[in-house]
């Protein structure tokens, strides 16, 4: 099952890139009908089945699709602008920013794995242990050292002698947990800067007697202008991309 679960998230990453490469460097376009990849059809279509179903779950846990959505979901809250940008708008830019970090991992994964896996050069038990190793090396960049102890001693394996000895197993969920507290950070320095402008609009409101008018009415827009001024977007959208480097 380990080992199933491993292949899956492997492969999947490197066919997530199928639709943003040509039809020619497809990671799918070398599996024929006839069995190309030395599968029968019904083994393609059960393989196929279950990376359709694990590729949504493996874009958005160890892509920096996680990381990138809670600090929109922080900002967009701070701004206190409701559902604009909408969800779907949201989920997009996520999305494609993420495409552009991972594609190079996902490619290394294609031609070092899928691709000699494809051709016959490679079993599928070796075309896993090779793109394990970019994987490995991008996830492990990201996951703290302390949540990659965790996990090791809930997993009861032996210690690490380096970050290519630990296994898919611990560094994916130590990953997902780092980048659940980085993304809480970031969110909270986002939220500081209009908390500032909440607290000033609700101290000049209540002193000079408006009470009836609650103070998110009137912060909002001084905040959607502050926002616009300092050219927001591109400073947080510029620092996310420049944090997975």
């Amino acid at each position: 099952m380990k080992r199933f679960l491993t292949r899956a998230v492997l492969f999947g990453t490197a066919a997530g890139i199928a639709f943003a490469a040509p039809a020619s460097n497809s990671p799918l376009s070398g599996v024929g009908v006839n069995g190309g990849s030395g599968l029968s059809l019904p083994m393609q279509i059960a393989l196929s089945m279950t990376l359709m179903v694990l590729l949504p779950a493996a874009i958005m846990s160890i892509t920096p699709f996680l990381r990138i959505t809670i600090v929109l979901h922080f900002l967009r809250q701070a701004l206190g602008t409701q559902t604009t940008p909408s969800n779907q708008v949201m989920i997009g830019l996520a999305m494609f920013l993420s495409m552009l970090i991972i594609q190079p991992v996902a490619m290394e994964i294609y031609h070092t794995a899928w691709e000699p896996m494809d051709q016959g050069k490679l079993t599928a038990e070796q075309a896993m242990d090779e793109g394990a190793k970019p994987l490995k090396a991008f996830l492990s960049r990201f996951a703290r050292e302390k949540d990659v102890k965790l996990f090791v001693e809930i997993a009861k394996a032996p210690q690490p002698r380096n970050a290519s000895d630990l296994g898919l197993t611990v560094l994916i969920p130590a990953y997902i947990l780092s980048e659940l507290r980085t993304g809480f950070q970031i969110g909270a320095m986002l939220f500081l800067p209009f908390l500032v402008i909440d607290l000033v609009v609700a101290s000049v409101t209540v002193s000079i007697g408006m009470v009836q008018l609650p103070p998110v009415m009137l912060s909002a827009p001084f905040k959607i202008l502050l926002f616009v001024l300092v050219d927001g977007w591109n400073l947080v959208i510029g620092s996310l991309m420049k944090s997975f480097t």
